[in-house]
């Protein structure tokens, strides 16, 4: 795929209140019609294999499992492709464009194979343009905006989470599941000419030698990033699915409500948790940002802050619709803050060369920190209790606070 040519923004990016440049509008955007995209099909899946094909529950862990697996390796490949400015704009064209097709395609699948290739192929799609995605926006506004821009696109990227369940209820009802899986391309699509326009509005780059690809994880070690990639680990490994979090809520309100009563009122505290997530977001970023080089690692403490006291809420809380939704929408609350403080970290203290390495580091960190963290903690919800998965979970939370607070202290003795 060739790259769209490009064209200068020629907005006065030194303007504090412009930092919304269309380049930032474009990856916002994206980011908000490829979620819209991708969960109408992740929300149809369960359907789609158990009712319509017939498969077991067992096939939708295995392929979800695979597809996760498949999406993290491709993060870390991902980052050494976007270290190249140009191979990022492709890839990131080519990634919104495949998983789009490849989402939607899953519509069509007459068998539970196919259903997981074509997860698989989408995920790892998904998987190569993020980091890619991370670096573009880094080119596309001053560093003095890195944590408005970010928090600007990962606010739009939660509103699709809220707008994507709800446009597959309205499909469903509409077309049906197969039918309604195949249309999430429109979203998709869109999203990629979203990031192409995006693209035509990023500065012009000097264009590089072509070197072998490298997955440099030590270089972005060594720059500075070692000490706070270390906390973001620890937070990572206590960054459960927040499947459990719907699970906690529903098996808490059932015997009050009654099983179907209890699921839908914990989707609802679930719907809670990402208005939260998106009301953070870009507040988080005006923050980091008025907060000065130090503000990105203070946003993080704060939104890591608000997961402990999240899960140590989960962990005590009663059948209270009420009390449950003060640790949704504390959760909420600092997943917006801490991805988007994360983000901003990243693409401040790494050096431009190996940014998009430091990107792919840091979400393949993220997903197979996630993946660690809800496995642990539903092995000791089953065979413990659910407080002792919640407490695990807010150890974890307590680690990465200290790792931060020692973090901070290096930079400060090192400045």
């Amino acid at each position: 795929m060739t790259t769209p040519p490009v064209e200068v923004d020629t907005a006065p990016a030194s303007d504090a209140d412009s930092w919304l440049t269309r380049g930032v509008a474009g990856i916002g955007t994206a980011s908000f019609l490829a979620d819209v995209g991708h969960e109408v099909p992740t929300a149809l899946l369960p359907s789609l294999l158990t009712s319509t094909l017939g498969a077991p529950a067992a096939a939708l862990g295995l392929i979800e499992g695979v597809s996760d697996g498949l999406a993290g390796t491709a993060r870390l490949v991902g980052g050494a492709l976007a270290d190249d400015p140009a191979r990022r704009r492709r890839v990131a064209v080519g990634g919104y464009t495949s998983t789009a097709a490849l989402a939607a395609l899953t519509g069509a699948a007459t068998s539970v194979w196919q259903v997981g290739v074509l997860r698989a192929g989408a995920w790892a799609a998904r998987g190569l343009r993020v980091p890619a995605r991370n670096a573009l926006l880094a080119d596309v506004v001053p560093p003095t905006a890195y944590g408005r821009a970010y928090g600007f696109e990962r606010m739009m990227d939660n509103l699709g989470a809220i707008v994507g369940p709800l446009l597959a209820l309205g499909l469903v009802a509409a077309v049906g599941v197969r039918a309604a899986i195949g249309l999430s391309v429109l979203p998709g699509l869109l999203a990629a000419t979203a990031i192409i326009y995006a693209i035509r509005h990023a500065p012009t780059t000097e264009p590089r030698p072509r070197f072998p690809l490298r997955i440099r994880i030590r270089p972005v070690l060594h720059a500075g990033l070692g000490p706070l990639m270390a906390a973001v680990v620890a937070f990572e490994l206590g960054n459960a699915a927040a499947t459990l979090l719907i699970l906690r809520a529903t098996d808490l309100l059932q015997p009050g409500h009654g099983r179907d009563d209890a699921t839908q009122l914990a989707l609802v505290l679930y719907v809670l948790y990402n208005i939260a997530a998106t009301v953070a977001s870009l507040p988080a970023g005006r923050l980091a940002d008025r907060l000065g080089p130090r503000g990105p690692v203070q946003v993080l403490t704060v939104g890591i802050g608000l997961f402990a006291c999240s899960y140590a809420g989960f962990a005590v809380a009663g059948a209270h619709l009420a009390v449950l939704a003060l640790p949704f929408i504390a959760a909420g609350l600092a997943i917006g803050c801490v991805e988007t403080a994360q983000h901003t970290a990243v693409a401040s203290l790494a050096p431009a060369d190996i940014r998009g390495s430091a990107f792919g580091l840091l979400a393949t960190i993220q997903a197979a920190g996630n993946v660690a963290a809800s496995a642990i903690a539903g092995i000791l919800w089953t065979t413990v209790s659910a407080q002792a998965a919640f407490l695990y979970l807010t150890g974890w939370m307590l680690l990465a606070l200290a790792g931060l607070t020692l973090a901070s202290r290096r930079r400060t003795a090192g400045s």
